[in-house]
């Protein structure tokens, strides 16, 4: 009988929706193997956040996190079904603020943070305060060098930084000068994260499943980031790659895109599981008590 609710929930329910948001200085089509790997089950889509991409000026410059958000909002397609968002370092942080403050929020199934770029999350923590005033400092100088005109400083100052420990990233030219025509918009990034408050209070509020993921070799700013949301967001779980740095989504692509398409997988089933379980009134209290949030992703702190 739930094996024919829920086939008959199949053909009568929208089909869901990964939406993937990349980092600063990135596009969409980073996000193309991943897309193909999600198949035709989801409709996936990879906008390009403003200025970057395809979506580069004339673009609205947004000043906050809630602005980027409906930005991005605006060059999605019209969606009727539940959501998965997946975000990396800038975009993980427009991922979450979708995902705990937007019109979107109440859709949301799954969401898959890789490193997000929320530093305001350790600003009012004396023990992580250093790591967000540090931030705070490269924010002010790469904006100055911007403000200057010194684009190619700004930018080696910026990839230095998100190196980490890891060796230094090799630009081709083509995509060096990309990054120099595009590295403006770095300026209202930072803006945009530095803004944002109640970070620990959005997280805590989050009910869906999350699966956190960061690096060995990434600023230790993002990676304490991580463990906060890690020891905040109910029932998180965590991947960390000891050999990987802020460009795992990059550098360690077939592990990243195996992890985060069976977090969409588990995290649609059982949505699918407890929607059809609610249509059969005894089934509903069943699934609402032995299925806390807690217990849907183990949490690996």
């Amino acid at each position: 009988m739930m094996t024919d609710s829920i086939r008959d929930f199949d053909r009568t329910t929208p089909t869901a929706c990964v939406i993937v948001l990349h980092c600063s200085l990135g596009s969409g089509r980073q996000w193309a193997p991943l897309i193909d790997r999600l198949g035709d089950r989801y409709q996936a889509i990879a906008p390009d956040i403003s200025g970057y991409g395809d979506h580069q000026r004339p673009f609205d410059l947004p000043a906050n996190l809630a602005e980027e958000v409906r930005l991005v909002s605006e060059r999605l397609p019209r969606l009727s079904g539940p959501i998965h968002l997946v975000g990396h370092s800038y975009g993980g942080a427009v991922a979450f603020k979708m995902a705990t403050a937007s019109p979107l929020a109440g859709r949301v199934r799954s969401l898959t943070l890789i490193e997000p770029v929320l530093p305001t999350l350790l600003k009012h923590n004396a023990a992580d305060r250093r790591l967000y005033d540090g931030f705070a400092r490269l924010a002010q100088e790469t904006c100055e060098e911007l403000w200057n005109g010194l684009f190619m400083e700004a930018l080696d100052r910026f990839t230095a930084f998100w190196n980490g420990s890891g060796a230094p990233q090799q630009l081709s030219p083509a995509a060096r000068l990309r990054m120099i025509e595009q590295v403006e918009k770095v300026a209202f990034d930072f803006a945009a994260i530095l803004a944002e408050e109640n970070v620990a209070a959005s997280a805590a509020s989050l009910r869906v499943p999350t699966l956190l993921l960061s690096g060995g070799l990434s600023p230790i700013l993002t990676q304490r980031i991580v463990a906060r949301l890690a020891s905040i967001v109910v029932g998180a779980e965590t991947r960390h790659l000891a050999a990987a740095g802020h460009r795992l989504p990059f550098t360690h692509a077939e592990l990243i895109h195996a992890e985060i398409v069976r977090h969409v997988h588990r995290a649609d089933n059982l949505g699918r599981l407890s929607l059809v379980s609610n249509r059969d009134g005894a089934g509903a209290k069943r699934i609402g008590r032995d299925m806390e949030p807690a217990e849907i992703a183990s949490p690996a702190r």
